[in-house]
């Protein structure tokens, strides 16, 4: 797919400088320009690059003046950064224009579905399934029976959604992301035997959430796990049953979160977090990568360390941590001294 800088600058609403027909068909980091590549030149830093870039395009910012000779068509724009972003979403949308049902799929009895459906060849869709408008469901897609999907939702391919899950509008799960599967409930027996509790609740993903690949969000015992709108999940995440991620929550990727633990609204948590079930974490809290938390949090701390301490007290404590060696001979030196 072609685009020419007339209509670049058209949709960016920024000032040719160069030839306006000049064609691109690739996206390229500046250093890496090659003919028939758009690229965009923000910081500083790469500026000498726009002098050898082979780049047949460039989305620089207004202020830019070149002290010598190039090559490259520009595209002046307010902030070329925020531009090439706007780009960068305007060509995903665009690839991703997928609308008709390929064949071989399964679409049960009972489901409905929108207007401009994409469903890929090998999925398989349950009965009583709801799913809005312009929704994409990429290929080897499995979908359960009585699940709701929102317009504007993409199941990339692979993913599995288990029955009876709610997935609200502009939602983004990637491949191999499974949706709504049992909780990890077994109680043992006299005889120390696990017998399995079943899980008869569901999951409810509201708007605008993304989850990344191979995340697993388990179905509630009871009642629901519940994402709330404007979490982003990132891949190899385990939610476990009965949860609750508050609205615009991040989690970084191999973090897990036990049972019936509640974390509140625009949390940060960092990568391979642990976290104990039957929590409340508080809202506006910052948990640093690989901290084990152990018990609730309130609003607007931030913690490290595992278990995980108070941001500050962990730095002070690691500081005497790193010296503890050095302690240690200090002390041993001290009761010789003693002794004498």
């Amino acid at each position: 797919m072609k685009f020419t800088a007339e209509q670049i600058a058209g949709l960016l609403e920024g000032d040719i400088v160069g030839n306006p027909n000049a064609e691109v068909f690739r996206l390229a980091k500046i250093e890496e320009g090659t003919d028939g590549s758009l690229t965009f030149l923000a910081n500083p830093k790469y500026l000498p690059y726009i002098y050898s870039t082979q780049a047949t395009i460039t989305i620089v910012n207004r202020t830019f003046e070149p002290e010598n000779d190039i090559t490259t068509t520009l595209i002046k724009v307010d902030d070329a950064y925020q531009s090439f972003s706007k780009l960068l979403e305007y060509y995903n949308q665009v690839k991703l224009m997928k609308s008709g049902i390929e064949q071989p799929s399964v679409l049960s009895e009972g489901a409905t579905y929108g207007d401009n459906l994409y469903l890929g060849s090998f999925c398989y869709i349950g009965k009583n399934v709801k799913i809005g408008s312009n929704v994409k469901i990429y290929p080897n897609t499995f979908v359960g029976d009585n699940v709701v999907i929102g317009d504007d939702t993409i199941l990339f391919a692979g993913v599995r959604v288990y029955s009876e899950t709610v997935i609200g509008k502009g939602c983004t799960i990637h491949s191999g992301a499974i949706i709504g599967s049992d909780g990890f409930g077994f109680a043992p027996n006299d005889e120390g035997v696990y017998n399995k509790i079943p899980q008869i609740g569901n999951v409810i993903i509201e708007d605008n959430v993304d989850i990344g690949s191979c995340t697993t969000v388990d179905r509630a015992t009871l009642g629901s796990t519940v994402i709330k709108k404007g979490v982003k999940l990132d891949n190899q995440i385990q939610i476990a049953h009965n949860v609750t991620i508050g609205e615009n929550t991040v989690i970084a990727s191999q973090t897990g979160v036990a049972g019936s633990t509640k974390i509140g609204r625009n949390c940060i948590i960092g990568g391979q977090v642990g976290i104990v079930g039957h929590i409340t974490i508080g809202n506006g809290v910052r948990i640093q990568a690989q901290s084990g938390v152990g018990k609730s949090i309130p609003d607007g701390e931030t913690v490290q360390g595992s278990p995980a301490l108070g941001y500050s007290d962990f730095n002070k404590s690691y500081v005497h941590f790193r010296n503890f060696p050095k302690i240690v001979s200090d002390i041993e030196e001290l009761k010789q001294q003693n002794k004498q």
